[in-house]
């Protein structure tokens, strides 16, 4: 079967493996499906599985040992996680959890470093994910520290409506408020500035994306250098 044929072709970085560093790389895949909440790396932990996911989100999560939590960032069909795991790396300093339910695939750790080793491209496109999701950390850092709460929302939903195939978003606002680090009724009054300027319609546990364009006009500088980064390294998210 070629790579574009299997269902792990859904997967962006599996998708552009030549054929015989596919067929190396894919015996060694469990197909998973992956419940919102699912956590698949604990903070400061041992990583078990790397996951490339077809469908859904998942959010990389700062943990301190307090108990503050924040987003640091996320990834969907366009990567893969715990980043680490890519540089031979066995243990995970984020918490990876599910935020939208959906499908994937995971590899055990020690096949995954075998495959590193013997297969260059692969190795490469892993390398290459993890300057771009490093890049998407460091605007993400840019944002909370300059921005306001609605822009910060407006790429946050971006970052989201490119990663799933639809204009509805299930998102909660009690989860919004806990992955961008700010208090709930904060989230609310930011979600009534953008349903006011028409660019997002909020209901019970789901928000649509009413107008992309205009959206993005709103989140300004706050969106875009990440995506174009993957987009110069990789392709099209």
């Amino acid at each position: 079967m070629h790579a574009s044929e299997h269902p792990c072709s859904r997967n962006r970085l599996l998708s552009l493996l030549p054929r015989e560093e596919f067929h190396d790389i894919v015996g060694s895949l469990e197909q998973i499906d992956l419940p919102r909440g699912t956590i698949i790396a604990s903070a400061h932990d041992t990583i078990e599985h790397v996951y490339f996911l077809c469908s859904g989100i998942g959010s990389v999560v700062t943990a301190s040992l307090e108990g503050h939590r924040a987003e640091a960032g996320m990834f969907g069909r366009e990567g893969f996680a715990p980043t680490s795991a890519g540089v031979g790396g066995r243990i995970s300093v984020h918490e990876v959890m599910i935020q939208v339910s959906g499908d994937g695939y995971r590899m055990p750790i020690g096949p995954m470093h075998e495959k590193l080793d013997g297969n260059p491209v692969f190795a490469g496109l892993l390398a290459k994910f993890i300057q771009t999701f490093a890049t998407q950390i460091s605007y993400t850092s840019l944002a909370s520290a300059n921005l306001q709460v609605d822009q910060r929302l407006a790429r946050w939903l971006l970052m989201c409506h490119d990663r799933i195939d639809s204009d509805e978003i299930p998102l909660t606002h009690s989860f919004i408020s806990l992955m961008l680090a700010v208090r709930r009724p904060s989230i609310t009054n930011a979600v009534h500035v953008l349903e006011g300027q028409k660019l997002v319609v909020a209901e019970r546990g789901r928000i649509t994306i009413r107008d992309r364009k205009r959206l993005e006009e709103f989140a300004g500088s706050a969106y875009g250098e990440a995506e174009a980064e993957y987009r110069r390294l990789i392709g099209e998210l």
